[in-house]
């Protein structure tokens, strides 16, 4: 029986067993749908699967049937990441047959692209020709790396970005492919390589139009550390450019990371209805510990994020939809704290922390959440150096460390904090900054501690919600 004391109320998590990428995030017949990489047997990484969940509102999420198996030859050793698209209203999902594993030194690594489609969105066939992709012949490009394929339409006319690296492992790139029909598929090339630190392998590209430009969201592996950046095993950013579907050529900025904190992963994007582009990461990290694996489980999903340009910058913000998960609500206004604070209900193992700071008017200051009598998360602000920190030193259960972001000097601070029973993500200044982590406090830590240091701290607002639950327990 699995033990629920770190299970998520309203993160997207398995069932049992492990998960991490999250794959197929699309809409279909009204509804949404994501899938996930999948390991149902153990909370170990093993052999992928695709699991399945569906949500009519980016909120409340119900499972569904594992949708992929690894049944044939050329897949034998996983069904690896892909994404779906719907077409003659049917669900198709394409994704990476793997065969290789590290029990198995000696087996050739091969990666293809294929394809299953379904009628009804929970029961899939896997295309009889399938893989319907392999690997170019090229001096160029990587023959055993080649995966994570995400499809999209466009004037007519489907395409997909696939992840692969140089044939010397010392250069990520996205591959560019165009189809009529789902099936078969031509090469366009190489649409964009990493140049610098910008990582040796590229998973998971996404490309993506937000607010009018191409952006190209991956997850290189490889890049090293620059000072407080780049600090995880491995790291998600974007590129914001411009697509050239004649040539397949993709001109672009510089890389830029899209969470700061310890846990943010494999992030894919989906268009609504409505315009929208909509983001899904797995909020945990290769060769990071996850004590939940005791209790027979293992991953979560980020909560959805929406995408907006603004200054030349990618902003990152809950979907609006998430307010629907509020249920209690507390706020105190124009608070000046000399000491430790908590506030009057303004405390939980679950709920959404809006804060308000007058920069101008405090000092340095911390924000614990999940506070117990000895263990705590710490929120820490530094005046002088416009330093963000996300800090676990205070965990009695789990991962330690500290991650930091540079903020642009403001006269205010805006914090938007989520926290779920084992999660805290926050939104800095509507988005312009996103820092996440996972943490595991025991259920009686639930106190919200405001700490001045070296002065006064003084707060615009602060409103605290209650939130309700999202996931099918």
């Amino acid at each position: 029986m699995r033990n629920n004391r770190w299970y998520p109320l309203y993160h997207v998590a398995a069932p049992i067993g492990w998960i991490n990428d999250p794959n197929g995030f699309c809409m279909y017949q009204g509804e949404y749908h994501l899938f996930y990489q999948y390991h149902p047997h153990s909370a170990q990484w093993g052999p992928m699967y695709w699991g399945h969940v569906f949500t009519k509102d980016l909120v409340h999420w119900e499972h569904l049937p594992i949708a992929l198996s690894p049944s044939e030859p050329y897949e034998r050793n996983g069904c690896f990441s892909g994404s779906a698209i719907e077409k003659d209203n049917k669900l198709y999902l394409l994704y990476t047959g793997h065969i290789g594993f590290p029990t198995e030194p000696n087996l050739e690594t091969i990666q293809t692209q294929c394809l299953a489609y379904s009628d009804d969105g929970i029961k899939f066939e896997k295309y009889i020709g399938n893989p319907i992709i392999n690997a170019p012949k090229s001096d160029e490009i990587h023959g055993g790396d080649f995966r994570d394929p995400k499809v999209w339409e466009h004037n007519g006319k489907y395409y997909c970005v696939i992840g692969s690296k140089t044939p010397d492992g010392a250069h990520g790139q996205a591959l560019l492919y165009e189809s009529e029909d789902l099936i078969n598929w031509d090469f366009k090339g190489i649409s964009t390589r990493a140049e610098g630190n910008e990582g040796v392998m590229w998973e998971c590209p996404n490309f993506t139009e937000v607010d009018g430009k191409d952006v190209l969201i991956l997850s290189p592996m490889g890049i090293n550390p620059e000072g407080n950046k780049y600090l995880n095993a491995m790291d998600s950013g974007y590129f914001i450019g411009t697509l050239d579907y004649e040539t397949g050529k993709y001109k672009r900025g510089k890389f830029e990371m899209l969470d700061y904190g310890f846990d943010f992963y494999a992030p894919q994007v989906m268009q609504t209805e409505d315009g929208r582009s909509i983001m899904i990461a797995w909020l945990d990290m290769w060769q990071s510990e996850m004590p939940e694996q005791a209790d027979g489980w293992a991953g979560i999903m980020s909560i959805p994020r929406e995408l907006h340009i603004k200054n030349k910058k990618l902003y990152t913000v809950p979907v609006k939809e998430l307010e629907t998960l509020r249920e209690e609500e507390v706020t105190h206004k124009k608070l000046k704290i000399s000491e430790p604070t908590k506030l009057d209900g303004v405390q939980g193992i679950t709920g959404e922390l809006l804060v308000d700071v007058d920069l101008k008017n405090s000092a340095n200051f911390t924000i614990e959440v999940r506070a117990g009598e000895n263990e705590r998360t710490f929120l820490v602000y530094d005046k002088e150096s416009a330093i963000f920190a996300i800090d676990r030193e205070g965990a009695s259960v789990g991962p330690r460390g500290r991650r930091e972001v540079n903020l642009t000097p403001k006269n205010n601070l805006k914090l938007r904090i989520y926290l779920d029973r084992s999660s805290v993500e926050v939104f800095i200044n509507e988005g312009e900054y996103a820092i996440s982590a996972r943490i595991y406090p025991a259920e009686t830590s639930q106190d919200i501690v405001f700490v001045p240091r070296d002065g006064e701290l003084v707060l615009k607002e602060v409103t605290f919600y209650t939130l309700g639950q999202g996931i099918a327990q």
